[in-house]
């Protein structure tokens, strides 16, 4: 399931709980929420596997980009060899080498920064998305400890005696 799918269905379920009065506290049933933070657990590692499936892709265009360099090379290499019979031939025919060598070599570096950036985009979402979900959550359990604690203060209070009312 997609996490971000998942960290709005959590929002929907925080703003669904009834609020206290008199606070921006709300009461938020364990129930719902525990099961959208087990599904965020699960989706998790499918997003670091889509960024990890990115990072192969982005390898096997590189190796796709040294093979057709080195294709060119060798082809520019066969040239030179049949061109070996006449002097200024030869010269031409290293030239052209060079600068077949030299394309193919720009275009794969061109294919790796393509690449490059690619993973990085998809890494960076991944961590920008991760951040929100881990934001939630922890917004989501200080909301749950800050509720305990009001509710453990109020059930003191009413065990004392007097009301609860301690003026000298």
């Amino acid at each position: 399931m997609d996490i971000l799918h998942l960290i709005d269905r959590f929002e929907e379920t925080i703003k669904e709980s009834k609020r206290l009065p008199f606070s921006g506290l709300r009461l938020v049933d364990e129930r719902n929420v525990w099961p959208l933070l087990d599904q965020m657990r699960i989706s998790v590692p499918d997003e670091v596997r889509r960024a990890e499936r990115t990072i192969r892709e982005k390898e096997r265009t590189i190796a796709q980009a040294h093979e057709e360099a080195e294709r060119i090379v060798a082809l520019a290499r066969s040239e030179a060899a049949q061109l070996t019979a006449e002097h200024s031939v030869v010269r031409m025919a290293e030239e052209r080498a060079a600068a077949i060598r030299e394309r193919a070599e720009q275009e794969a570096k061109g294919v790796r920064t393509g690449a490059d950036g690619y993973a990085f985009d998809v890494l960076c979402q991944l961590e920008q998305e991760l951040k929100r979900a881990l934001t939630v959550i922890e917004n989501g359990i200080r909301t749950i400890q800050v509720e305990r604690e009001r509710r453990e203060a109020q059930s003191l209070s009413e065990e004392k005696p007097d009301g609860g009312d301690e003026t000298p």
